[in-house]
C-alpha cells in the first residue's frame, strides 16, 4: 500500500526563492527610495514617475545580470569539480571507491557495510555518488543561472510596481509620505511570505525586512529634503 506519510520539503525552493525574495525586496526598497527622495526634493510628479520607471528598468536588468553572473560562476565551479571527479574515476577507480567508502565510514557505517554501499552506488552511478556525497552537489540544489536571473528580474519589477503606483496616484504634497507607508506595508508582506515559504516565522521575517526598509526610506527622504527644489 502507498505510504500516507506526506512530507513537505522546502530545499527545492532555495534557488528561485532566494533570488525572488532578494529581487522583490530590492525592487520595493530601491525604487521607493528613488521615488521618495525625488518627491521629497520638491520635483514635479512627472519627474518622480520618470525617475521611478528608470530605476525599475535599470534595477531589474542589474538584478538579472548580477544573479546570472554569480550563479553562473557557481555552476562553472560545479562543472569543473565534476570534470575532476570524472577524470579521477576513469584513471583511479579503486582510489575513488575507497574514498567513497571512507565517507560512509565517517558517517557511521561499519567498514564492511561502507564498502558494500560504495561498491553498489559506484556500479549504479559513480559520478552521481561522488557528486552527492563528496562534493555536496545534488539535482535539487544545483545552480540554475537562468532561473535565478528570471526570478530576480520579475520579482524586482513586481516589487517596484508598488511604490510607482502609489507615487503616481498620490497627491504631490503627500507622495513621499504615502509611498513610504505603502513600501513598509509591502515589505511586511514580502518578508512574511518569504519566511513562510522557507518554513520560518512569518512575523520575524516581516519585521526583519521592514526594519531595514524603514532605514532606507528614512535615509532617502533625508537626502531628498536636503535639495529642496522649488518648482
Amino acid at each position: 500500500m502507498p505510504s500516507r506519510h506526506a512530507e513537505v520539503h522546502r530545499a527545492g525552493r532555495v534557488g528561485w526563492l532566494r533570488a525572488a525574495v532578494l529581487g522583490a525586496n530590492d525592487g520595493i526598497v530601491s525604487v521607493a527610495g528613488v521615488v521618495v527622495g525625488v518627491a521629497a526634493s520638491g520635483m514635479q510628479p512627472q519627474a518622480v514617475l520618470a525617475a521611478g520607471v528608470a530605476a525599475t528598468v535599470a534595477g531589474a536588468m542589474s538584478m538579472a545580470a548580477g544573479e546570472y553572473v554569480s550563479v553562473r560562476s557557481q555552476a562553472d565551479t560545479e562543472a569543473a569539480d565534476l570534470a575532476v571527479e570524472r577524470r579521477e574515476l576513469h584513471e583511479e577507480p579503486e582510489s575513488e571507491l575507497e574514498e567513497l567508502a571512507a565517507i560512509y565510514r565517517q558517517r557511521g557505517l561499519d567498514a564492511t557495510l561502507a564498502r558494500q554501499v560504495a561498491v553498489q552506488l559506484t556500479a549504479h552511478d559513480a559520478l552521481a555518488a561522488h557528486a552527492r556525497d563528496e562534493l555536496g552537489i545534488t539535482e535539487i540544489l544545483r545552480a540554475r543561472p537562468l532561473q535565478a536571473a528570471l526570478a530576480s528580474a520579475l520579482a524586482f519589477c513586481c516589487g517596484a510596481a508598488l511604490p510607482l503606483i502609489v507615487a503616481t496616484l498620490a497627491p504631490p504634497a503627500q507622495a513621499a509620505t504615502l509611498t513610504t507607508v505603502a513600501t513598509l506595508l509591502g515589505l511586511l508582506g514580502t518578508g512574511a511570505w518569504a519566511a513562510y515559504m522557507g518554513g520560518a516565522s512569518p512575523w520575524r521575517g516581516a519585521l526583519r525586512v521592514t526594519f531595514w526598509g524603514a532605514a532606507a526610506m528614512a535615509a532617502a527622504r533625508l537626502i531628498g529634503g536636503l535639495f529642496d527644489v522649488v518648482v
